[in-house]
């Protein structure tokens, strides 16, 4: 009996230290099961598309004050209720259609962030009525190029540099509002224009990978 004990604990040990020595994702997204497929497909891979992130830049900007997971956790209700984030159709949105709005249980019905989107749909398309696109626009801060950061620990990583700053400038300049440089610097951890995986996280080869072959 006595030897069967010690080898139970023998291979307990064993899968104690297989399992230590394998890499652990970031530890901010926790085991939430929409928060873990947020971090291990979205967040921090490289995005060009405009409208996408036109919407993800709206999207961060309603979480000021709050938590990024109850943002996601309404996203589609965001989806739906502001057009699947069309600039063209949002720019054109009267007050009647924030009245609307405000009384949308599946948004966060505050009236300057659901003027926000709004604000920001037109300096969308005043950036892009001046022959730019909105993914060149936002991508120059960072020179067209995800930055490869090595973070060991959360409290490594900045919650804005002067990228982020230079971006919430131009971005105001251009008409958007809660574009704090706070909430760009989360944006572009988001979006790939920085790689903030920490390098023990599986995701960050991932994404580094990526942003080798982001042009």
């Amino acid at each position: 009996m006595k030897k069967q004990t010690t080898h139970k604990k023998s291979k307990a040990s064993k899968a104690f230290i297989a399992a230590s020595n394998e890499p652990q994702r970031c530890p901010w997204c926790g085991t939430d099961p929409l928060y873990v497929s947020y971090h291990d497909e979205v967040w921090g891979r490289p995005i060009k598309d405009d409208q996408e992130l036109f919407a993800k830049l709206c999207l961060d900007g309603q979480q000021a004050g709050l938590s990024w997971i109850t943002i996601l956790r309404k996203q589609q209700h965001y989806e739906t209720a502001y057009d699947q984030f069309n600039p063209e159709i949002i720019a054109h949105y009267n007050q009647q259609k924030v009245e609307q709005l405000l009384q949308n249980p599946g948004i966060v019905r505050n009236r300057l962030k659901v003027e926000s989107i709004i604000k920001n749909a037109r300096g969308f398309l005043a950036i892009q009525s001046s022959n730019v696109s909105f993914s060149e626009f936002l991508w120059q801060f960072v020179d067209g190029r995800p930055i490869q950061n090595h973070w060991q620990s959360l409290d490594q990583a900045p919650t804005n540099t002067p990228q982020s700053d230079a971006m919430s400038k131009a971005l105001k300049k251009a008409g958007f509002s809660f574009v704090g440089s706070t909430i760009c610097y989360a944006f572009m951890q988001a979006v790939g224009m920085v790689n903030d995986h920490l390098v023990m996280c599986p995701q960050h080869q991932e994404c580094r990978e990526l942003g080798k072959e982001f042009t």
